[in-house]
């Protein structure tokens, strides 16, 4: 397990965070900030409402301190398996892969799909 993983996120768990992304980022009922220096960004600033971070990062430590300042500020986090299916996800290029994506904001269309995952981060990070 890497450096910035905090638990594991089960794979039927990882494809309803891929559908949130997706409903956000590539259909557009949200915005999204993208890479792990945006997100950081986000996340000290407390813009961010959760964030979901690529377990395949190389090297780890690129995210390690972003669980840490998740939690400080008390922003939920999710991990998924793939950079590449993330950056599909969240509507970016093909061929293009993401490190982390932090929600900023939620449209009515996407809210149930986000409380959904955010309730599995409750679930996950307290076991």
């Amino acid at each position: 397990m890497s450096v910035h993983i905090a638990f594991e996120t089960p794979n039927d768990i990882q494809e309803q965070v891929y559908e949130m992304v997706k409903s956000l980022g590539k259909d557009g009922r949200g915005r999204l900030k993208k890479g792990s220096n945006e997100v950081t960004k986000a996340a000290e600033r407390g813009t961010a409402k959760m964030v979901v971070m690529a377990e395949n990062v190389n090297p780890g430590e690129l995210l390690a301190h972003i669980p840490m300042i998740c939690r400080e500020k008390e922003i939920p986090f999710i991990y998924v398996e793939d950079q590449a299916y993330l950056a599909e996800a969240a509507g970016m290029s093909l061929g293009t892969r993401t490190a982390a994506i932090a929600v900023i904001e939620v449209e009515k269309e996407a809210e149930d799909k986000f409380k959904e995952v955010k309730g599995h981060y409750e679930t996950l990070s307290s076991a």
